[in-house]
This record gives structure tokens, C-alpha cells and sequence, in this order.
């Protein structure tokens, strides 16, 4: 009896707390799918009869909706898989290498270095954008997508260089100089030796530096016009002068999560190594 209480206490605490996480997810996804008059009821009613007017609107753009401007949402999508596919490409081809740098290249101050490029991440968008905005403006790259993946490494390049340097540091140098000695330059060592060995980590960080470009919302805000506007400005589409159709909203959010989401549950088992590599260390 005495054992019950504090399972059957931790067992409400874990519900509670699954709960709590769960029910905004659980909200949006029910506000999806129901009719405008549904979405505005006061109170609010969990009992309704589902619709799939609200997805049509986002996909297929209808134009007898609510939703003014939903048939370019598919546009938003395509434009974000560009920016966000092509910033995680280039952070791979930089960052990897970067990192490899910073772990054999035995130059002082490495340490300082990492923490200088991951402090990129830390410093606040605005200080940036602001700055960038303008210059953008005088090279010609504003709404542009070569500016925009450009734009984006501020937030891949960083999380890439650092999570791939923790994976290299796990990697033996032995491994290396053996390769070396069969001829291999430092390079060709990086590709054809380390790169496989720490394969789980490249992944979990491209993985989540995709998530990250493909959520941010300010630099689209600022950084992009009618050619390039990403998936988290299509959104706000939603938001009329007289108010807000948040059926629209919400199936957009849906759609907007779900190329984050497969990604994830697709790499999931790279994702799972890359993140618990070396805990047993």
C-alpha cells in the first residue's frame, strides 16, 4: 500500500503534465476543423460536426472561403522548402568542415572560436535584421532567395558547427592518422573517414537546423517580399483589418508543421543516435 501511493501519485502528475503539453496541439487541431461559427461560439464547444473547409481553403485556395489570398499558401510552402533545404545544405557543406577545423586544426583560442560562432545563435534577430534589411536593399539580394539562405545561416551555420564538433571530438585521432598514412589528405580524411563515422550527428544536426529555418518567422517578416515569403508569413494571411479567420489559422499551422514533422519521424532513428551518442561515455 505504501508503494501504490507514490506510483499511483506519479502516474496523475504524468498525465496532468501530458495533458497540459498536449492540449494546445489538441485545441488547434479541433479549431481546424470546425465551421466558422464553431470557431467564434462563446463558450467555446468541444461537441460539433467536423469539416475539412478550412484545409480545402489552405490547399486547394477556394475562393468562395473566408480566407482572401489561400490559394497561395501552397506557394508558401514550396518557397520555405527552398530556403530552408537550401540553408541547411550550405550549412553542411561550410559547418562540417568548420567543425572539423576547429577539433584538429590545433589552433589556439578554438574554444573561444566555437563560442563565438554559437553566440551567433544566442544574439537577438533584431540586433541584425535591421542592418541586413539595409543592405539587402543595396546589393539587390531583398526577396530574394540567395538572400534569404543566406540570411538563414545565422541560424543553421551556428547550431551545425556546434553540434558536429561535439560529435568529432568523440571521434579517435587514430582513425585519422591511419588514413593519412594510407595517403588520404585532410579532405579526403574528413569525407571518405569521419564524415560515416559521425553520420548520426550530421543528421540530428541538419535535422534540427531545418526546424529551426523552416519556424523562423522574422527574417521572412523583414528579409522577404511577394517572390519569397515563407510559410510562417503565409500564415498571417489569416489576419484580416476586420478579423481574424482562425479555422484558416489553424489548418494552415497543421500544414505548416507537417514537412518539420515527417522529416523528423523519418531521420528519427539518426535523430535518436545523434542526440544519445556518447552518453554512455
Amino acid at each position: 500500500m505504501t508503494r501504490t501511493i507514490p506510483k499511483l501519485g506519479f502516474l496523475v502528475a504524468y498525465v496532468a503534465l501530458l495533458t497540459f503539453l498536449l492540449f494546445p496541439l489538441v485545441w488547434i487541431v479541433m479549431m481546424s476543423l470546425k465551421g466558422y461559427g464553431d470557431v467564434i461560439a462563446y463558450p467555446p464547444t468541444f461537441v460539433f460536426q467536423p469539416t475539412v473547409e478550412n484545409y480545402q481553403s489552405v490547399i486547394l485556395g477556394d475562393s468562395s472561403s473566408l480566407s482572401s489570398g489561400a490559394g497561395e499558401f501552397v506557394r508558401y510552402l514550396r518557397n520555405s522548402a527552398i530556403i530552408s533545404g537550401g540553408a541547411v545544405l550550405l550549412s553542411l557543406l561550410v559547418g562540417v568542415p568548420a567543425a572539423y577545423a576547429l577539433i584538429r586544426g590545433r589552433t589556439r583560442g578554438e574554444d573561444s572560436l566555437a563560442f563565438t560562432f554559437m553566440s551567433f545563435r544566442f544574439a537577438p534577430e533584431l540586433m541584425v535584421i535591421i542592418p541586413l534589411y539595409g543592405i539587402y536593399q543595396r546589393i539587390g539580394l531583398y526577396d530574394t532567395f540567395i538572400g534569404m539562405i543566406l540570411a538563414h545561416q545565422l541560424i543553421t551555420i551556428p547550431m551545425v558547427i556546434w553540434i558536429v564538433r561535439t560529435f568529432l571530438s568523440d571521434v579517435p585521432v587514430e582513425i585519422e592518422e591511419a588514413a593519412q598514412l594510407d595517403g588520404c589528405s585532410p579532405l579526403r580524411t574528413l569525407w571518405t573517414v569521419v564524415i560515416p563515422v559521425i553520420r548520426p550527428g550530421v543528421a540530428s544536426a541538419a535535422i534540427l537546423a531545418f526546424i529551426f529555418s523552416w519556424n523562423n518567422l522574422l527574417m521572412g517578416l523583414v528579409l522577404s517580399g511577394q517572390n519569397t515569403q515563407p510559410v510562417t508569413v503565409g500564415i498571417l494571411q489569416a489576419i484580416g483589418f476586420d478579423q481574424v479567420r482562425w479555422g484558416w489559422m489553424a489548418a494552415a499551422a497543421i500544414v505548416a508543421a507537417l514537412p518539420g514533422m515527417l522529416t523528423a519521424l523519418y531521420m528519427q532513428r539518426h535523430l535518436v543516435m545523434g542526440l544519445t551518442m556518447g552518453v554512455g561515455k
